[in-house]
């Protein structure tokens, strides 16, 4: 006769009910560090949603006119043209979330609807902005001068050897070529370099950049290290990731927002009359008063049965000055 094995009573699932944690919850909340948009250049608080600004002919300022004056003679003389044809346009982005009564009323205490419904928002609204600024700055065909990276046996006018590749490349000198086109045309040093994270990643370990600091530190290659050796002023690192698959796809893909590239650049440190920059964001803070922030409001939907959250922002990033950047592709394989 089989011996009956006899189970502790009570059982560790008749003494606890499953319940969801209250200090705790998995959301995938990408850190604002991640992106850069608001960071790179000046921001432009506007009245209006569009409008013109000045721009004046960069040649005008350039060019040796003075002359040498005899006794009782007139001067030399000249002057700059303006042009009034630049405008900005601010385009107006926003998305919502509802959250019904049914499910407010149904909701357990470790959901906060409202504040989960707001950060959510803030995200779309975050990965919006900043797939806005990739496309308009972060890209080929856009700026002064483009760089391509390529394999190392392909190089060929200006095209440079991808930094990823560690026995031929030459990150620090391609960065200077870069640097002295864009002040041997507009007199200004780039003073800022944006980096995708994946091409940071690869130039910290890069060997030649390694050996320049062996010998007076044994620190991790950091961005401040990165800065002086390319010399500009400041480095930011493009983080964001974003998904292009619709919801509850079988297979969602995650890519980077900006990818594989560098953005070697003057930016105005404020903006200001008669100074140039790479670029501006106007932003519409006659609307909500927040300017390029985004402004959150919460209001109620009683045919839906619903209280809704929407995020709204307003703005525009304006490639101005083309001749202040140069941009590198394909940075790394």
């Amino acid at each position: 006769m089989a011996e009956v094995v006899r189970k502790a009573q009570p059982t560790s699932s008749a003494v606890h009910v499953n319940a969801p944690l209250t200090n705790i919850s998995v959301a995938y909340i990408q850190s604002q560090e991640d992106f850069i948009a608001d960071k790179v250049f000046p921001l432009v608080p506007v009245d209006k949603q569009t409008d013109i600004y000045w721009t004046y002919t960069k040649n005008d300022w350039f060019r040796d006119e003075a002359k040498q004056r005899g006794p009782a003679a007139e001067s030399a003389g000249g002057g700059y043209n303006l042009d009034s044809t630049a405008t900005y346009s601010c385009k107006v982005y926003a998305f919502h979330k509802d959250i019904p009564d049914q499910v407010r009323a149904n909701c357990d205490a470790a959901i906060d609807v409202d504040r989960d419904a707001t950060m959510f928002i803030s995200q779309r609204l975050l990965i919006r902005r900043e797939k806005i600024w990739a496309d308009n700055y972060f890209a080929i065909n856009k700026w002064g001068k483009d760089y391509t990276g390529v394999a190392a046996g392909a190089v060929a006018g200006t095209s440079f050897i991808q930094w990823s590749d560690y026995s031929s490349s030459d990150p620090v000198g391609d960065i200077k070529t870069g640097r002295m086109y864009i002040k041997g045309i507009t007199g200004y040093k780039p003073n800022t370099l944006v980096l995708a994270e994946e091409v940071f990643e690869s130039l910290k370990n890069h060997p030649d950049i390694i050996d320049r600091y062996k010998y007076t530190s044994s620190q991790v290659v950091t961005i401040d290290m990165l800065a002086r050796l390319f010399e500009v002023q400041r480095i930011l690192i493009a983080g964001g990731i974003y998904s292009a698959t619709a919801e509850l796809a079988a297979t969602p893909t995650y890519s980077w927002i900006m990818s594989k590239g560098a953005l070697l650049v003057y930016a105005a440190p404020s903006p200001s009359l008669m100074t140039p920059s790479g670029g501006y964001t106007f932003a519409w803070s006659g609307l909500s008063g927040l300017g390029y922030a985004t402004s959150i409001k919460n209001f109620r939907m009683e045919h839906l049965e619903c209280d809704r959250v929407e995020g709204e922002s307003a703005f525009d990033c304006k490639l101005v000055a083309s001749d202040m950047g140069v941009f590198f592709a394909t940075a790394i394989a």
